[in-house]
């Protein structure tokens, strides 16, 4: 009964969109989409009622919906219940916990770094520090996901950790944290200053900075503006390298209002999508645009979507050259749907955008090498780098993340999270000797 009951309710569900869609389409259309449903409800309930072992009916419906999605394109996405959270993480950019990167290896938990100013700094979490427990519950053998599920929580709420300082050789130490809303850090500059703050010149000379932006989240902007402006406040931002290398991209939003940072005006971005009659165009705001200074954007080929829509901008409107690889080529908008009052939601491709020029940047199916997809590097600020290169590279710079924390002033990183001296990046090189041919 209640399975029949089950299938009676979805039933209903679908004959209710097949009567709304009625309302704004044909009769022929609407008994496809009344047979459409039939056999969707007619399959779920075969399987439910004769598969050779039970099924969770509620997780055969998320399968079907996220096989659906799948069809689509690879952008387009079914988010589960278990993993909304951490999906909200990546888009809000914050999300409550303590504030610490941690890396699990042969089943030990280490601290990779704390972020500066979190409850995990301010008690004294170190780079380096192995988890032994959390609320005197002993870690063995655990993963990643896990340890993070367990240290993160509500703001407000309390968590115990126990943990042991490099060289692992004294007595553990327990920590108790108060969790807080953490923001997660999206915008970097050249290294740690030694109270892990960030020194942005790269080279301080000629007073060019350097930052580097891992994604778009609700706090790049304002993080980005924030350090700029500072910058510019004090005399000390005559150049900039921006380098959006692997960075993913995020939120539309986040990366219009960057390109307004450096755009007095003019078009930023436009997209289009299917229920559209024209393009949306996002134009440049005059008030709060920074000033003029020579500026390089570094790209790789996985350089995506957000970071495209920033490197094409300024390329466009020759406020800055491009230097490194071409660029993935995500040139579509994702919305995000909520589904069961929230619990879940689909990530749904909505529409495309192009760069001011009006050029295409997304890398649709059967696109050739050839074919107007993606941002390119100005001419002669094609730097091509390989796997291995690119591999040593992102480890040194990983290294100089580091947030050391307040250890005592005669103490040392471990060699787990010490920088081993520095890498070669002809990219970035390439971009610096444009910048200071600029200031000449």
């Amino acid at each position: 009964m209640l399975r029949n009951s089950h299938f009676m309710t979805l039933a209903a569900c679908f004959a209710a969109v097949a009567c709304w869609q009625a309302a704004h389409s044909s009769a022929p259309q609407k008994e496809e989409d009344a047979e459409l449903y039939r056999l969707f409800v007619d399959a779920v309930e075969h399987v439910d009622r004769s598969y050779v072992q039970k099924v969770d009916r509620k997780a055969l419906v998320h399968n079907a919906i996220r096989g659906m999605l799948e069809q689509l394109d690879p952008y387009s996405d079914f988010i589960a219940q278990e993993a909304r959270p951490a999906f909200e993480k990546t888009t809000t950019g914050h999300f409550g916990g303590v504030g610490i990167q941690v890396d699990v290896r042969n089943g030990e938990v280490y601290v990779i770094s704390p972020m500066v100013g979190t409850p995990a700094y301010e008690a004294g979490v170190l780079a380096g520090d192995k988890i032994l427990k959390v609320d005197d519950q002993a870690i063995e053998r655990i993963v990643s996901d896990d340890i993070v599920q367990k240290i993160s929580g509500p703001a407000g709420t309390t968590v115990k950790l126990t943990v042991l300082h490099a060289p692992y050789n004294g007595r553990p130490v327990d920590l108790k944290l108060t969790r807080q809303v953490i923001n997660i850090e999206t915008v970097r500059g050249w290294m740690r200053n030694s109270d892990d703050s960030w020194n942005y010149l790269v080279d301080p000379q000629k007073k060019i900075a350097y930052v580097r932006v891992g994604g778009f989240s609700g706090t790049t902007e304002a993080d980005l503006e924030k350090a700029l402006r500072a910058l510019v406040k004090s005399g000390d931002l005559k150049g900039l390298v921006l380098d959006l290398r692997t960075n993913p991209g995020g939120l539309l939003p986040a990366a219009v209002k960057i390109c307004d940072l450096f755009i007095r005006e003019g078009k930023l971005v436009s997209t289009k999508g299917r229920g559209q009659t024209s393009e949306r165009v996002f134009n440049a705001k005059d008030a709060d645009t920074l000033p003029e200074f020579p500026m390089a954007i570094l790209v790789n080929r996985f350089s995506a979507s957000a970071s495209e829509i920033v490197s094409a901008c300024l390329q466009d409107h020759n406020r800055a050259i491009v230097v490194g690889e071409r660029t993935w080529g995500k040139g579509s908008v994702q919305n995000v749907i909520d589904l069961e009052d929230g619990k879940s939601a689909i990530k749904l491709t909505v529409a495309s955008y192009n760069r001011p020029n009006g050029h295409n940047i997304h890398r649709f199916k059967g696109m050739s090498e050839k074919e107007e997809w993606g941002v390119k590097p100005n001419d002669g600020y094609d730097i091509r780098m390989t796997p291995e290169e690119s591999n040593k590279l992102f480890l040194w710079r990983a290294s100089k993340d580091v947030a050391a924390g307040k250890r005592p002033p005669d103490s040392q990183l471990p060699a787990s999270v010490k920088s081993t001296g520095d890498v070669p990046d002809k990219q970035l090189d390439k971009a610096l000797e444009y910048v200071r041919s600029k200031l000449k």
